[in-house]
């Protein structure tokens, strides 16, 4: 058996589609990578390595093409340190690229749109004058803030894998130096043709840095949710030590440590409480506003909120295993997610430059052939070159992955696979398991009837004695059924346990019986005043069974797994937007049946094994896409074999393996949140691949100069780098928008 081990690796020099689809390439062809995914939002390559070397590979070969690649080891604070970093040098390289160009847009581009201005300037330096200082500060734009551009682009043209930086060192490159040679060799050009576009060169970088500014900016608030989630777990804890005391990092904390939570502070890792009580926010990792109560013997989990009790507990997970970490690391995975819609997008990206760079190219020829001369053919070869920029095509997906499975997680809902992210969009079947999923998933006793001259108090007594000797979750319910309402159990002597039909023992040296009408037969104890009410009590899906004492009836009761709050909401919002609902359960049909009508599920399959499961949910395939909402463990067979799995839990009981989506606050409703999540970031994604291609195809004719011959009109290349940067800026504006989902959800 192949041992995969998921590596995450930092990209460098990744500014645009045709990047993704190279660096994709290249890892696709180290021995050892597969299922690779490219990430341009957040400038990650992840991918399954089989083989040992398979890292150090990936990273030289990474290196090789010009994208050096680093192990990720940086801890929040340094990441974040870093992308502070990066966003000060891009504000800082643009705001020195302005202040160099502006001069030179006004000295060309103020003279030519205002006619005083042009005969002040002939009046005072002249012509020749002024096009020296266009030179000497487009000069310094682009060998200051602008030489990593160009370098990176050159370097790429090296390697014959031409980039968007390739594209704008081509552009740039060309108009300075046609802009040169009219300034100090012009002889060499027509005299119709000696006239220069320093100021476009100057202005194409300071717009590109201006759009890399904005685009970093957005991609910071893309992270958001995750980088909240990072910040849940505190640096420190307060740890027994013998006697003592002692604040400790969180790293040297062991299971087994005792730790004490102040009133306030967030819990520091996973633990069981030992002593005291609180109610704990869990909101960030579940999305439910409640506070939960906790008291000794319940689960702690790491970056919670305590409330206002003092609590000391017994740590039982530290460092990756903690669910808090586990959480990241499925909300890291879904937002560096590859989906389906995204293979085009990545083809096409890849041949997109080299096709951009030959259509340029025909287009300064077909304009030297048969436009008016050179000016005008470098015109509009440097804007096809400019506005052609895929950046918008690779950032088009994988931002609203980032800032939808974001909004999804700040909500309780993580979805673990990339491509249930759109699978879930377009289901046409949700199907349930009962017990855990629709229902509590513990049974509590919903009836006690007494028979004649026996009180409620005595009878609670006598059978909460015998139940407190069996350790079945129906006689737990039962004793703490009891002791809520304040009865004391009877001491019992001599409990034996009837399987398959109750149990029996001794109260004050009398016989006492619990269990189903087969125990009582067997004990001539006469239940036939019960027999009308335990069939109405079946009927609607109780489980029934009864009570004797001294050879005479005591009582009847009935225990229920109640159904959850929110399931017929659930079930009822599903249903009218045309999903059809149903239920794959193990449990008894009348049980099943009853639950199905009371929350209107038309069509149940029960008493199911779980290979019955299955071929169940496959009978239901017939009508389209299915996903399976089950409890995650006893499930796990039928969630991997559904189009999408589903799993619903806690915080600290997660389908981590099988399922694709899990729901961390237990509660049906979230499968409506993973739905919106899913359906919005799919029409996000479709708006900006819309945006992006759509941009491309309009506007590439017309840099190339498709509007001359009627119009006239041929677009500057400072038009074409705006046009360029706005487009990468709006697919980042459109994609934050799914940030509204958090709130609306």
């Amino acid at each position: 058996m192949t041992v995969t081990a998921p590596v995450i690796l930092p990209v460098s020099n990744m500014n645009c589609g045709a990047c993704v689809g190279r660096v994709a390439k290249v890892l696709a062809s180290v021995p050892g990578a597969q299922e690779v995914n490219v990430n341009l939002a957040n400038e990650t390559a992840q991918f399954q390595a089989t083989q040992p070397d398979t890292l150090s590979r990936a990273m030289e070969a990474l290196a090789k093409a010009g994208y050096p690649a680093g192990a990720q080891t940086k801890n929040a604070a340094e990441a974040e340190a870093g992308r502070e970093e990066t966003l000060h040098d891009l504000r800082r390289r643009f705001i020195f690229a302005a202040i160099f160009t502006l001069p030179v847009f006004i000295l060309e581009m103020g003279s030519h749109m205002i006619p005083a201005l042009h005969h002040l300037i002939m009046r005072t330096i002249g012509m020749e004058a002024s096009w020296g200082l266009q030179f000497a500060f487009t000069t310094l734009v682009l060998i200051g803030p602008g030489r990593e551009i160009l370098t990176r682009g050159i370097r790429a043209l090296a390697r014959r894998a031409p980039d968007m930086n390739s594209l704008v060192a081509l552009g740039a490159g060309a108009a300075w130096s046609y802009s040169t040679v009219a300034l100090m060799a012009p002889d060499l050009l027509p005299a119709a043709s000696r006239v220069v576009y320093f100021e476009a060169a100057a202005v194409i970088v300071t717009l590109i840095l201006m759009g890399r500014w904005f685009e970093a900016r957005a991609k910071g608030r893309t992270g958001a949710a995750l980088r909240a989630l990072i910040g849940l777990q505190p640096d420190t804890a307060t740890v027994k030590r013998d006697v003592d005391w002692v604040t400790l990092p969180i790293a040297d904390l062991t299971p087994g440590d005792v730790i004490r939570i102040p009133p306030g502070a967030r819990i520091p890792t996973d633990a069981i409480l030992t002593s005291g009580s609180s109610a704990v926010d869990e909101s960030m990792l579940t999305g439910e506003p409640m506070a939960v109560t906790k008291t000794q013997g319940d689960p702690l989990t790491g970056g919670t909120i305590n409330g206002n009790g003092a609590l000391e507990a017994e740590v039982r997970a530290v460092g990756a295993d903690t669910a808090l970490a586990r959480i990241i690391e499925m909300v890291k995975q879904a937002q560096g997610a590859r989906l389906p819609i995204q293979g085009l997008v990545d083809q096409i990206t890849l041949w997109f430059v080299p096709a951009i760079l030959a259509l340029a190219a025909l287009t300064v020829i077909v304009w030297l052939l048969l436009g008016p001369g050179i000016a005008p053919a470098l015109v509009a070869g440097v804007s096809v070159l400019i506005i052609a920029c895929p950046c918008a095509m690779g950032l088009a997906t994988p931002t609203s992955i980032m800032v939808g499975t974001g909004a999804a997680a700040e909500r309780g809902v993580l979805f673990r696979q990339g491509d249930a992210l759109q699978g879930l969009s377009d289901v046409d079947v949700v199907a349930f398991d009962k017990t855990g999923t629709l229902t509590e998933g513990r049974p509590t006793l919903t009836t006690l009837r007494m028979a004649d001259g026996v009180t409620r108090s005595k009878a609670l007594s006598l059978i909460a004695g015998i139940e407190t000797q069996s350790e079945h979750s129906i006689a737990r319910a039962i004793v703490d059924a009891a002791l809520a309402e304040g009865a004391t159990p009877s001491p019992t002597t001599g409990f034996t346990a009837v399987p398959g039909q109750g149990a029996h023992a001794l109260i004050s040296g009398e016989v006492i019986l619990i269990g189903n009408a087969t125990l009582m037969a067997a004990n001539s104890v006469d239940i036939s005043a019960f027999a009308a009410e335990a069939e109405t009590l079946s009927l609607m899906g109780q489980t029934v069974f009864f009570a004797a004492y001294k050879g005479a009836p005591l009582a009847l009761l009935a225990v229920s797994d109640p159904i959850r709050e929110t399931a017929r909401t659930t079930i009822e919002t599903l249903t009218a937007q045309g999903i059809k609902v149903a239920m794959i359960t193990g449990d008894s049909a009348p049980t099943s049946q009853a639950v199905a009508e009371a929350l209107g599920i038309p069509h149940v399959m029960a008493g199911l094994s779980p290979e019955g499961k299955q071929t169940a949910l496959d009978s239901l395939r017939v009508d389209g896409r299915l996903a399976f909402v089950g409890d995650g463990i006893n499930d796990a067979p039928v969630l991997a074999r559904a189009d999408v799995g589903v799993a619903i839990g806690t915080g600290t009981d997660v389908a981590i393996e099988t399922a694709d989506v899990v729901l961390m606050s237990g509660d049906p409703k979230g499968v409506l949140t993973a739905l919106e999540v899913s359906r919005a970031t799919l029409r996000n994604i479709r708006q900006n691949l819309c945006w992006a291609f759509g941009y491309n195809v309009l506007l590439i004719p017309v840099a190339a100069g498709a509007l001359y011959p009627a119009y006239g009109l041929l677009l500057s290349p400072i038009l074409a780098a705006a046009a360029m940067a706005f487009s990468s800026v709006f697919v980042l504006g459109n994609a934050l928008r799914l940030r509204r989902l958090g709130a609306r959800l």
